[in-house]
């Protein structure tokens, strides 16, 4: 999908004073497809955007596969134009089945879901749409299928194939700035006991928030309460220093991609 899908998030933040930054990625919406798609591209690309804008003090929020672009950014630029990172139903730290992952993704199951995305692409919408925003009405589910359709096949396949075979093990245990994780317990694309609760092992400075009964498109089903839960962790951060990792179950969820404030705006 495109940054379309966070229209009505970023309209409640701004309604909370906050500058917010949405860009489609390579491949993704308006933006072409150079041909080569991996982590540490996407990096340089969401690197290009905060520098083209001149942002800082961000609150870089990232959902499921963003979630790498993100600490690889940190691991590649550094965090000094950052306040934060909140990680959205993050896909990682190790997706595929393996030494550490027994319950992973198994391979043969990888190879199954890229040749659908490549051959079958309408299929796949049609079978995940409504577990990813399960609450969501027909015409959203459509409209969610039509920005898949118009993503680059090559890029559809191509990227998949980076999150699932990517490992950010030493991405998340060297980041040194807090970390928020926001996760669904009915995540059936991330699943929490694969991924943020992995990750709370992982980071030095995490918080991990459990919603109860959310999916995976937290960002179409909850875009009111996302937007003041980000306003909230924004204006009146939690404390950095912590002792151990603390998870916390909530009824509500949280996501949005990039916000931020560019120097001189309040």
């Amino acid at each position: 999908m495109d940054s379309r899908v966070w229209g009505e998030t970023m309209l409640a933040l701004n309604a909370h004073g906050l500058r917010t930054v949405a860009y489609d990625r390579r491949g993704h919406g308006r933006s072409t497809d150079p041909g080569q798609v991996d982590y540490d591209l996407l990096a340089d690309d969401l690197a290009a955007v905060i520098a083209a804008l001149d942002l800082i003090d961000i609150t870089l929020v990232a959902h499921s596969g963003a979630a790498g672009e993100a600490m690889r950014f940190v691991a590649r630029h550094g965090a000094d134009k950052l306040a934060r990172l909140v990680l959205v139903a993050p896909t990682g730290p190790r997706m595929l089945a393996g030494e550490g992952t027994p319950h992973g993704v198994p391979a043969e199951a990888l190879a199954t879901v890229l040749g659908q995305l490549a051959n079958d692409l309408s299929g796949w919408i049609d079978t995940n749409a409504e577990p990813f925003a399960p609450s969501a009405s027909k015409r959203i589910l459509d409209w969610l299928g039509a920005m898949v359709l118009d993503t680059s096949r090559r890029m559809v396949v191509d990227f998949q194939r980076v999150i699932a075979e990517a490992d950010l093990t030493a991405d998340a245990t060297a980041l040194k700035l807090p970390v928020i994780m926001i996760h669904g317990d009915s995540d059936a694309s991330a699943p929490l006991d694969l991924t943020s609760r992995r990750y709370a092992e992982l980071i030095p400075d995490a918080k991990l928030l459990v919603y109860e009964g959310v999916a995976h498109g937290v960002m179409v089903t909850h875009a009111t309460r996302l937007a003041d839960e980000i306003a909230r962790l924004t204006w009146h951060p939690f404390p950095k220093s912590r002792s151990d990792v603390e998870e916390t179950t909530v009824g509500l969820p949280l996501v949005a991609y990039e916000c931020g404030r560019q120097r001189g705006s309040s």
